[in-house]
């Protein structure tokens, strides 16, 4: 099987780069199935329902999410229903909305796609190495191919989710920094593995939004409002060839488009 794992979906420019391109990889691959992180797809603040909708409509199976995943207050009415939504699994289980994996079957094969998110500069939440391990437990028999999408600012603590999950999980393909990283690989135990997989928007920009905010912000360290206009855009993303019978990862080819 083939899937492809699209960078965090950045606002109005991230979709619209979406509709240009997916249709293009779609039709070239045929893809078992496609994940995006869809955490700033609102206005680089979130994601609501329609644009949920939206992606779902373009082709995207399972959206992932992160510490902005609750950013637009819509999302508390239909994450609980949407399973093809996920959040980071390792939020306080008992007091938090929606589901921290989905499980799919594509072709003969179950496919659980399970989001984590790192503590490193980062909200406090439950501890994503134990996390796992439970989720292991439980998707045993459940899914013969799992896919993990590991939130988090440090690239050492993705570093280290690879090499803990290696061989245990067939990819560990890391969001949340919005710039790509070249580091893409099969660690030994066939599992493939990226730092992360970068973006899906504006181009020209500073981490997906216009440059004056950022800039502005590092300049004076006082509060300035970040927009999103209008330019290039960038296409970040992962095909992974994942082994049918053993759920070993085979090749991982980073993709990286300007439009």
């Amino acid at each position: 099987m083939r899937f492809l794992a699209i960078g965090d979906v950045v606002g109005k420019p991230g979709r619209k780069c979406l509709e240009k391109i997916l249709p293009k990889l779609i039709n070239a691959y045929d893809y078992d199935l496609i994940i995006a992180n869809g955490e700033n797809a609102a206005g680089g603040k979130g994601i609501t329902e329609k644009i949920f909708y939206e992606l779902k409509d373009m082709g995207i199976d399972i959206l992932t999410g992160g510490n902005h995943i609750w950013d637009n207050k819509e999302v508390y009415s239909f994450i609980d229903r949407e399973r093809s939504l996920i959040r980071p699994l390792n939020y306080p289980p008992e007091t938090t909305p929606g589901h921290g994996w989905a499980v799919v079957e594509r072709r003969g094969i179950r496919i659980a796609v399970l989001n984590l998110m790192g503590r490193i500069f980062m909200e406090t939440v439950d501890c994503p190495f134990r996390a796992v391990d439970k989720a292991l437990i439980e998707l045993k028999n459940q899914a013969s191919v799992i896919i993990v999408d590991m939130h988090a600012e440090a690239t050492s603590e993705k570093q280290a989710m690879g090499w803990y999950l290696n061989g245990k999980v067939s990819a560990v393909l890391g969001t949340h920094s919005h710039v790509q990283t070249a580091d893409e690989r099969i660690l030994p135990g066939k599992t493939a593995y990226i730092t992360d997989l970068g973006m899906v928007g504006l181009y020209d920009s500073i981490l997906g939004v216009d440059r004056e905010g950022p800039l502005k912000r590092f300049l004076t360290q006082l509060p300035h409002k970040l927009e999103i206009s209008k330019g290039r855009e960038v296409f970040n993303a992962v095909e992974v060839e994942i082994n049918n019978d053993n759920g070993e990862a085979l090749t991982i080819k980073r993709l990286f488009e300007v439009t």
